[in-house]
């Protein structure tokens, strides 16, 4: 179970502007419209029309890329959880396995679960686990050929992979009260989202 370096925020192109920066600009039909003059939060949404009326954004006349996102999060635990999930001690399975297949099969019904979510091909979903002492990170990478960007089904893999991890661990993570005092699912982003020209 290795984890990929994570990628440095702001790193410079070879065009002389940071990967930010590049993805703002070549991506931001997928994310805002485009607009004149001085414009409001409201303006620049895409899911809304001007009434005010949620809306799904017609990508039909955008040219397919290759794209790929890479999302990370972490549970925190108690050692003793960690300690039980590193020797398979936890009553309900293999913690581990279970969270893959429950990261995976989250990248795969993103668009099922969050509304105006496109449904995309995905065509390669990645998932790292990294046991430390007190906490485990998830790192999901998905990839897909399309229309429109895959960082929502990234999100959505680290989210349930970690959850499960939750369920998983319940019983060994809950104190006399019944209470999760150690428990907690933190730093949730995406670390990097590419696309590319076919």
């Amino acid at each position: 179970m290795t984890e990929r370096p994570r990628p440095e925020e702001g790193h410079p192109t070879d065009a002389g502007e940071t990967d930010r920066e590049r993805d703002e600009s070549d991506d931001a039909g997928d994310d805002r419209a485009e607009s004149e003059g001085n414009t409001t939060v409201a303006d620049e949404l895409t899911h809304t029309t001007d009434a005010g009326d949620v809306d799904m954004v017609d990508v039909g006349a955008k040219p397919n890329t290759a794209r790929r996102a890479i999302a990370r999060g972490e549970i925190a635990l108690a050692e003793e959880t960690i300690d039980a999930i590193r020797e398979d001690q936890v009553g309900k399975g293999n913690v581990l396995a279970t969270a893959r297949i429950g990261a995976i099969g989250a990248v795969k019904h993103t668009w099922e679960t969050i509304p105006m979510c496109h449904h995309i091909p995905i065509s390669n979903v990645e998932t790292d686990f990294e046991v430390d002492e007190n906490r485990i990170v998830l790192t999901v990478t998905v990839e897909t050929t399309g229309k429109t960007g895959c960082e929502m089904e990234s999100l959505e893999g680290v989210m349930t992979g970690l959850n499960t991890v939750w369920d998983m661990v319940k019983a060994v993570e809950k104190d006399e009260d019944g209470q999760y005092p150690n428990t907690g699912i933190e730093n949730v982003r995406v670390v990097e989202k590419e696309k590319r020209s076919l």
